[in-house]
């Protein structure tokens, strides 16, 4: 399970980023987090298209947003809101929870997190 936070770093050989493209085959990504990664490459101008094709290509599952991990993602807002999280790392944690899959990501503030799911940070 990836963060957008994390896979950005991949793509933009950030630190961390090297960690993050031993992980890539056969993880998982949030939708939502999708929509995030989209957002910011074309906020630099990048050209979007065939983006998910090339995430397929790396070995990156898109995993669809559900009503399930909705439930998840509002009920973490109270616990997480101290840290800042947006609604985006909160779906990102419910796809995590729900599919028992630790989860990588470059936002330090996750650490501080007490949940039922492993969170690796990358740097």
């Amino acid at each position: 399970m990836i963060d957008a936070s994390a896979l950005l770093a991949y793509l933009h050989g950030e630190p961390g980023g090297p960690r993050v493209g031993d992980c890539l085959d056969g993880a998982l990504l949030c939708s939502v987090n999708l929509c995030e990664i989209l957002q910011k490459a074309k906020q630099f101008g990048v050209d979007i298209k065939g983006l998910e094709e090339d995430l397929a290509e790396l070995g990156i599952r898109i995993e669809p947003f559900t009503a399930q991990q909705a439930w998840i993602a509002a009920n973490l807002w109270e616990s997480t809101r101290a840290g800042g999280l947006s609604l985006a790392d909160r779906a990102c944690l419910a796809l995590a929870i729900e599919s028992v899959a630790p989860v990588l990501t470059a936002d330090r503030a996750w650490q501080a997190l007490d949940l039922s799911v492993v969170i690796e940070t990358i740097r």
